[in-house]
């Protein structure tokens, strides 16, 4: 478990709050508006109100007791960009800061931020590899080359084992885990049997992967 300052409680924060506290993680939510922090308190171990472009009010808060600091403001980039860069100052381990648009990305970057966050893009990447085909289920990107894919199994594939495809061979990509009635089966051999109700993770080159399952 980790300790988290999560400042910023809009869309992103509001889902990132639930799911670090999913997650069993100590988080302390911040934001100026009393509302949002409200609304989300059965969230936090502790909460506070305030504007996060005041130093004081930010050092206040002990921000270099916390292994991570997220700041979640969407809007209003100044304000990103300057808790951000206070953050910093004050001696935070570790700032993860949203941006909204590749030039805000770079300004973080430069100005503090370890990492940006980029949700309009990321997602918009998700769902363009997602939809390009009925039977892609779910990806998740690795690298500039390489992805894992949550496929259908192809109809040719039906009822034949992996060892029989001779998939790694024949494709030069790999299965790494099936998954049946929500269950999720790491013990791929080249025994294996495909069927219609499994699904299949598949790791590989992204342009190996999209012209075996791009169709």
């Amino acid at each position: 478990m980790k300790s988290v300052l999560l400042i910023g409680l809009g869309r992103f924060g509001k889902h990132l709050a639930i799911d670090l506290n999913r997650l069993g993680h100590h988080v302390m939510g911040v934001d100026i508006n009393e509302e949002r922090v409200n609304e989300l308190l059965p969230y936090f171990d502790n909460a506070q109100i305030g504007d996060s472009t005041q130093a004081a009010f930010l050092e206040s808060l002990g921000v270099r007791n916390f292994d991570v600091c997220f700041v979640a403001i969407g809007k209003d980039f100044q304000s990103s960009l300057e808790t951000t860069l206070t953050l910093k100052d004050l001696g935070a381990k570790f700032v993860v800061s949203r941006a909204s648009s590749a030039v805000h990305s770079k300004f973080l970057l430069r100005n503090g931020a370890d990492e940006v966050i980029y949700p309009e893009k990321q997602i918009a990447k998700w769902a363009s590899v997602r939809y390009s085909a009925n039977h892609i289920l779910d990806y998740i990107e690795l690298d500039d080359k390489n992805s894992i894919f949550e496929v259908s199994v192809p109809k040719e594939w039906i009822g034949l084992s992996i060892g029989k495809i001779d998939i790694r061979r024949k494709y030069n990509i790999n299965v790494i885990a099936t998954k049946q009635d929500g269950k999720v089966n790491l013990s791929v051999s080249p025994d294996t049997i495909l069927t219609e109700d499994k699904t299949l993770f598949v790791i590989g080159d992204d342009k190996l992967l999209q012209k075996v399952f791009f169709k």
